[in-house]
C-alpha cells in the first residue's frame, strides 16, 4: 500500500488528498513494522549488489516516497538520495522529517510518469508498491529505466494476481476476483466506500505476476531476478534453504512458491 500515483479523472488536484488518507499513511510510516520492512528491502538490495564486483553504488531514487521513511534510511547511511511522490502533504512531511534528522534529500512533488531527473543519473531506483496504482504503469517503467545508469539496479514490488492474500482491498481473496468485479469495487472505493481500499485516493487497479513483469523489463533492456533468485539462502533455516533451492531448480515449484507469496517482487539490472 502506498501514496502512489494514478492517471485518472478527478475533481481534485492529483497533489491533494483526504485528511483520512494523509493520517493513514503518515501514521503507517511511523510504525516500527514498516521501518523494519524498509530496512529489510534495503538489506536485500545491498546484499544483491554485494555479489557484483563492479558495485560502486552512491545514488538512490525512491519513487512514490510518501512521508519519506525509506529515503531517510538510505540517507542516514550516507547515500545521495532523491525522492518523489504525487501527494503534496506527505512530501512536505517527508521534508520536515529530513530536516529534523539533519539529512539532505532531494524531495520532489510530481508524477512517476514524468520523473524530473535526467537520463542515467542514479545507481538504484526503488519503485515499491506503485505500479498497481498507476493506470499508465508502462510509462512508469520507462521512466524508472531511463534514469537508471547502465548496470544500475531497479527494485520493484507490486501486486500479485497469483496469491489470494493481498493488502490493497479489505476483501477476501480479492486478487482472484474477475476483472468486472474488481472494477466494481474500484468504483466503490473512490465513491461511497473508501474504507475498503484504506482511503487510498488511487486504489490498486493493476495486478501482475513475476513472469509478466519480467517480460516487460526484458523488453526495456533490464535483466529481472525474482524473489527466489535474490533470496539470501545463507541466513535462512535449513527448511527454508531446501525450499528456496527447490524453487530455483524446479519451475513448477517456483510457480507454486509465487502463489504463496502476496506480492510480486523483482530486482532488475539494466544492461550496459
Amino acid at each position: 500500500m502506498s501514496t502512489r500515483d494514478q492517471s485518472t479523472t478527478s475533481n481534485d488536484s492529483p497533489h491533494r488528498s483526504s485528511a483520512e488518507f494523509y493520517a493513514y499513511y503518515a501514521a503507517r510510516h511511523d510504525s516500527p513494522e514498516l521501518v523494519m520492512r524498509f530496512q529489510s528491502l534495503k538489506d536485500k538490495v545491498l546484499a544483491f549488489l554485494a555479489q557484483r564486483p563492479d558495485n560502486q553504488t552512491r545514488s538512490v531514487l525512491d519513487v512514490g516516497c510518501g512521508p519519506g521513511t525509506q529515503a531517510l534510511l538510505w540517507a542516514a547511511d550516507g547515500y545521495q538520495v532523491a525522492a518523489l511522490d504525487i501527494n503534496g502533504p506527505l512530501v512536505e512531511r517527508a521534508r520536515e522529517r529530513a530536516t529534523e534528522q539533519g539529512l539532505t534529500i532531494d524531495f520532489q512533488l510530481g508524477s512517476a510518469t514524468a520523473l524530473p531527473w535526467p537520463d542515467q543519473c542514479v545507481d538504484i531506483c526503488l519503485v515499491p508498491e506503485l505500479l498497481e496504482h498507476v493506470a499508465d504503469w508502462r510509462t512508469v517503467l520507462n521512466e524508472a529505466v531511463r534514469v537508471l545508469k547502465p548496470g544500475g539496479l531497479l527494485f520493484l514490488s507490486t501486486t500479485s494476481s497469483l496469491c489470494p492474500y493481498q493488502e490493497e482491498f479489505n476483501l477476501p481473496c480479492y486478487a482472484w476476483y474477475p476483472g468486472w468485479l474488481k472494477r466494481r469495487y474500484e468504483r466503490l472505493a473512490v465513491t461511497t466506500r473508501p474504507e475498503i481500499a484504506n482511503f487510498a485516493t488511487y486504489p490498486a487497479v493493476n495486478w501482475f505476476t513475476p513472469y509478466s513483469l519480467g517480460r516487460e523489463l526484458a523488453a526495456r533492456g533490464v535483466v529481472a531476478h525474482d524473489r527466489f533468485d535474490t533470496l539470501d539462502i545463507g541466513t535462512n533455516s535449513l527448511a527454508k534453504k531446501i525450499i528456496a533451492r527447490l524453487c530455483r531448480a524446479v519451475p513448477p515449484l517456483r510457480f507454486i512458491g509465487h502463489c504463496f507469496t502476496p506480492s510480486t517482487v523483482l530486482i532488475g539490472i539494466r544492461s550496459s
